[in-house]
């Protein structure tokens, strides 16, 4: 079966008789699943939003039809044209349940600092790192001043991440106190992705072999929340010649697994691109690949700063476009080919057996094949009658 890769774990909509008399658009969104789907990100097109327009978005207020009560809403410009374009929020759904949802305009309301679930921004202070991180996890990407850092210099396009035992946002605070190698109660960072592709990185492939680009050089946020953080990084620089990426990355409130999206430029080229998703080789791990269902997922003991316990790593993709899996001497590879002119997209991200979420391999495992299962089938979202 085809993987049907759309923007979020939701559906967009397109509204017809949506619209009641008292100026609200009534949506009804269905689970198709036999199995329960919990903090579930569901997303509206702006262009399907009827009159509501822009600016308008930031004053859409969604309201539970069963209880009453107002779902906390973000309004996105997912390109960065300055102009709000989805509407998002986050509901629970039971196997085969069917939600109804009001959406009204009114009076704005800001988000307040509890209301926010993800994060992220560029690091300067710290060799020009991006972190970024929900109320689940958090991840950072190297930039280019880490390069050339006398004390210890790096070289890496991987996908590094951090373990969490909080659902606050306290990445920020780790930065601060600089310390966050060690576990001071709510997590840190114990993952060695080095020169790797850590837990989701990417390179293009050729010949049997990763070409791969030096550390990000620029870097802008889209979207920062409080639900939704989009953000794009560019790789300028390969060791392959002629070579771009713009890299976009999407984490949702919940979700232990960010999109990642990356737009190559390649001089002289034209045609599919072929490309490949790697995880790391950890020691005394457990690796599975599920071709047929499009993931791959690692399980580790996490030792390089101390014994912190167990980490796994998952990479989802389109099954129908992987061509191969290969390996390296430090990585597990998927290979995959993407249409002419189509974004080369993938999911990355991981779960640790101390944050409370997964007791063990079973329960990432699970969380992996439901993850990809939710992919496959969306939400359906219908304008109510």
């Amino acid at each position: 079966m085809k993987l049907r890769l759309s923007l979020t774990l939701g559906a967009l909509v397109a509204w017809g008789a949506g619209a009641q008399d008292d100026g609200a658009f009534r949506i009804a969104v269905s689970n198709p699943l036999d199995s329960a789907r919990s903090g579930e990100i569901v997303e509206l097109a702006g262009a399907a939003l009827g009159r509501f327009k822009g600016d308008d978005l930031q004053k859409l207020h969604v309201v539970d039809a069963k209880t009453s009560a107002e779902l906390l809403a973000q309004a996105v410009d997912s390109d960065g044209d300055l102009v709000f374009d989805r509407l998002v929020f986050q509901a629970d759904f039971a196997p085969r349940e069917t939600r109804s949802f009001a959406i009204r305009l009114g009076a704005r309301v800001a988000p307040t600092l509890k209301d926010f679930r993800v994060h992220g921004r560029f690091v300067r202070e710290r060799f020009d790192d991006f972190a970024w991180e929900n109320d689940r996890l958090a991840f950072r990407l190297y930039g280019e001043a880490l390069e050339t850092w006398q004390k210890e210099p790096l070289t890496s396009s991987a996908v590094d991440v951090w373990q969490k035992k909080t659902r606050r946002l306290a990445q920020g605070e780790w930065y601060l106190v600089d310390d966050y190698h060690k576990d001071h109660g709510e997590g840190g960072d114990f993952y060695p992705a080095g020169a790797s592709r850590g837990c989701g990185g990417t390179g293009l492939w050729k010949d049997g072999q990763l070409a791969l680009s030096k550390n990000f050089r620029a870097s802008r946020v889209l979207a920062n929340g409080p639900l939704r953080l989009v953000f794009e990084v560019d790789y300028p620089v390969w060791d392959r010649p002629g070579v771009k990426e713009t890299k976009r990355v999407t984490l949702d409130a919940g979700q232990n697994l960010a999109r990642f999206e990356s737009r190559y430029t390649l001089d002289g080229a034209s045609g599919p691109i072929t490309w490949a998703v790697g995880i790391r080789k950890g020691e005394q791990e457990s690796f599975r690949i599920e071709r047929a269902r499009g993931f791959a997922r690692t399980w580790e003991h996490l030792t390089r700063y101390g014994e912190n316990g167990w980490l796994g790593c998952a990479v989802v993709t389109d099954p129908a476009q992987i061509t191969d899996v290969a390996e390296d001497k430090t990585n597990h590879l998927v290979v995959v080919t993407t249409p002419a002119g189509s974004v080369a997209t993938h999911y990355a991200g991981s779960g640790w057996d101390r944050s409370g979420d997964f007791k063990d391999l079973a329960a990432w495992d699970a969380y992996v094949e439901d993850f990809a299962r939710r992919l496959r089938s969306p939400l359906k979202i219908e304008a109510a009658r």
